[in-house]
Protein backbone atom coordinates (compact mmCIF):
# COMPACT_ATOMS: atom_id res chain seq x y z
CA UNK A 1 0.00 0.00 0.00
CA UNK A 2 3.35 2.25 0.68
CA UNK A 3 4.31 2.08 -3.06
CA UNK A 4 0.79 3.39 -4.29
CA UNK A 5 0.42 6.11 -2.09
CA UNK A 6 4.47 7.07 -2.99
CA UNK A 7 3.72 6.51 -6.72
CA UNK A 8 0.62 9.01 -6.39
CA UNK A 9 2.00 11.27 -4.92
CA UNK A 10 5.51 11.68 -7.35
CA UNK A 11 2.60 12.41 -10.26
CA UNK A 12 1.75 15.15 -11.69
CA UNK A 13 -1.23 17.10 -10.69
CA UNK A 14 -3.55 16.58 -13.78
CA UNK A 15 -2.46 12.39 -13.94
CA UNK A 16 -3.52 12.35 -10.36
CA UNK A 17 -6.27 14.02 -10.81
CA UNK A 18 -6.88 11.62 -13.97
CA UNK A 19 -6.47 8.51 -11.02
CA UNK A 20 -8.89 10.19 -8.57
CA UNK A 21 -11.77 10.20 -11.28
CA UNK A 22 -11.20 6.88 -12.01
CA UNK A 23 -10.88 5.61 -8.52
CA UNK A 24 -14.10 8.16 -7.78
CA UNK A 25 -16.19 6.43 -10.36
CA UNK A 26 -15.23 2.77 -9.88
CA UNK A 27 -16.35 3.10 -5.87
CA UNK A 28 -19.08 4.41 -6.66
CA UNK A 29 -20.25 1.89 -9.05
CA UNK A 30 -19.19 -1.09 -6.54
CA UNK A 31 -20.70 0.47 -3.61
CA UNK A 32 -24.06 1.02 -6.30
CA UNK A 33 -23.51 -2.90 -6.64
CA UNK A 34 -22.64 -3.74 -3.65
CA UNK A 35 -26.45 -1.51 -2.32
CA UNK A 36 -27.84 -3.70 -4.61
CA UNK A 37 -26.82 -7.26 -3.20
CA UNK A 38 -27.36 -6.37 0.30
CA UNK A 39 -31.15 -4.94 -0.37
CA UNK A 40 -32.15 -6.89 -2.98
CA UNK A 41 -30.22 -10.20 -2.99
CA UNK A 42 -29.57 -9.75 -6.53
CA UNK A 43 -26.05 -10.33 -8.49
CA UNK A 44 -25.31 -6.88 -10.57
CA UNK A 45 -25.76 -6.90 -14.74
CA UNK A 46 -23.08 -8.77 -16.10
CA UNK A 47 -22.61 -5.29 -18.21
CA UNK A 48 -22.46 -3.18 -15.04
CA UNK A 49 -19.50 -5.52 -14.19
CA UNK A 50 -17.96 -5.59 -17.29
CA UNK A 51 -17.72 -1.62 -16.80
CA UNK A 52 -16.03 -1.50 -13.89
CA UNK A 53 -13.69 -3.98 -15.11
CA UNK A 54 -13.18 -1.76 -18.19
CA UNK A 55 -12.64 1.20 -15.75
CA UNK A 56 -10.25 -0.65 -13.71
CA UNK A 57 -8.19 -1.55 -16.75
CA UNK A 58 -7.93 2.02 -17.80
CA UNK A 59 -6.87 3.45 -14.16
CA UNK A 60 -3.92 -0.10 -14.67
CA UNK A 61 -2.97 1.33 -18.57
CA UNK A 62 -2.37 4.66 -17.02
CA UNK A 63 -0.59 4.32 -13.96
CA UNK A 64 1.63 1.67 -15.82
CA UNK A 65 2.53 4.28 -18.35
CA UNK A 66 4.33 5.76 -16.06
CA UNK A 67 6.17 2.67 -15.34
CA UNK A 68 7.34 1.58 -19.40
CA UNK A 69 8.26 5.68 -19.88
CA UNK A 70 10.93 4.98 -17.17
CA UNK A 71 12.07 1.46 -18.47
CA UNK A 72 11.99 2.53 -22.03
CA UNK A 73 14.05 5.90 -21.02
CA UNK A 74 16.26 3.77 -18.85
CA UNK A 75 17.23 1.68 -22.34
CA UNK A 76 17.31 4.20 -24.74
CA UNK A 77 20.64 5.28 -24.36
CA UNK A 78 22.20 1.93 -25.21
Amino acid sequence: MYNIYVEFNKMSSAKREEVSSHLRYIRLELRDMHQMLLKEGLLPDPGEAREVHAQLDALHQLLSEKNKKKVKNQFESF
